[in-house]
């Protein structure tokens, strides 16, 4: 009796081992990481319609089924962004592409420069200029001898000069308004400025300000329009991230990706996801914010969002170095992952 309960005993144990291991054989895996990954991704500027794609990732569980934890934090431009790159104190962030590229190849810039490129969220740059409707700028042309608004050593201003030339603006007499990014609506409202320099999808911000005064609606001059090989905001990692962890750089860009397609195609969703997680947030103006960038993300064609090629950076590149914001030898590979676009 004994010797014929333990055989049924170990029989059904067996049995339970293989039934486990068919189960296990029939789910598909979440990752190739044997372990969860954590990493620090830092956004391109607060929480906006902008960024919302990051936090979409996280609610649909793409980063999870990717096997990466993903703590997301707060961005504050470009440069800080870069700093915290270079601290180590996160792995991945979103910033100005063409901001990062003036930063590191400066004259004598002392800006981080072991960055690289994995994911182009704007095929085209949102540089703009805004002036109000019935002021007498309805062309380039016109901003001549006028008072412009910007950020202080924005890539707004930076690009000035390359997109002046190419639109045949006389620049000689143009003034430049420093203020803070917020006070670009109620400095071209109140008359201080004659135009300003913003990103396209700043547009709805500037008009709310504009309504007030003797405009309802502004003209727009995308810098793309003369400058259009030049890219928007990009996710970039750091050089030793990207050279030796391959594929979680792969891994969280596949994450990311997954959510820029899903927000530009479900923008009142995103807009929603964004509020939940930070109620100070409009959900309706983040929603109008994701359908005006929706353009500049599907600009090469819907199967190649997110693509940044070596054909397009050399071209890039070229336009930095005419408009004399960038100092010649820098080379696609020094500033893009261009192994992180392989799908295979």
């Amino acid at each position: 009796m004994i010797r014929s309960y333990r055989t049924t005993a170990v029989f059904c144990a067996t049995l339970t081992l293989l039934a486990a291991a068919a189960c296990d054989s029939n789910s598909s895996p979440k990752s190739t990481s044997s372990a969860e990954d954590h990493v620090t991704y830092v956004t391109a500027f607060g929480a906006a319609g902008r960024d919302a794609f990051a936090w979409v990732a996280e609610q649909k569980g793409y980063f999870r089924d990717a096997g990466i934890d993903v703590q997301i934090e707060l961005g504050k431009a470009t440069g800080e962004n870069l700093k915290t790159l270079a601290s180590g104190k996160a792995q991945f962030t979103s910033l100005d592409f063409t901001g990062a590229m003036i930063s590191a190849g400066a004259k004598n810039s002392t800006a981080y420069r072991d960055f690289r490129a994995v994911l182009a969220i704007h095929q085209r740059t949102l540089v703009s200029i805004m002036a109000m409707q019935g002021s007498g700028i309805t062309t380039p042309k016109d901003l001549k001898g006028k008072r412009i608004a910007a950020a202080a050593n924005s890539v707004n201003q930076l690009l000035f000069p390359g997109y002046a030339k190419l639109a045949g603006i006389d620049s000689a007499g143009i003034h430049w308004i420093a203020v803070q990014p917020v006070q670009l609506g109620p400095a071209l409202a109140s008359g201080k400025a004659d135009a300003l320099s913003t990103f396209l999808i700043g547009r709805p911000t500037i008009e709310k300000a504009t309504v007030q005064a003797r405009s309802k609606h502004v003209v727009v001059f995308p810098y793309s329009t003369y400058l259009p090989d030049l890219y928007g905001n990009a996710i970039v990692t750091t050089a030793s991230i990207a050279a030796k962890q391959p594929d979680l750089v792969k891994r969280f860009r596949a994450a990311l990706l997954k959510g820029l397609k899903y927000t530009i195609q479900h923008p009142d969703e995103a807009g929603k996801l964004l509020h939940a997680k930070h109620p100070e947030t409009d959900s309706t103006a983040a929603a109008s914010e994701i359908k005006l960038m929706t353009p500049s993300v599907t600009a090469e064609g819907t199967e190649n969002i997110g693509l940044i090629t070596q054909d397009r950076m050399r071209r890039a590149l070229t336009s930095l170095q005419n408009a004399g914001v960038i100092e010649p030898g820098m080379t696609p590979q020094d500033v893009v992952d261009f192994a992180a676009m392989k799908t295979s």
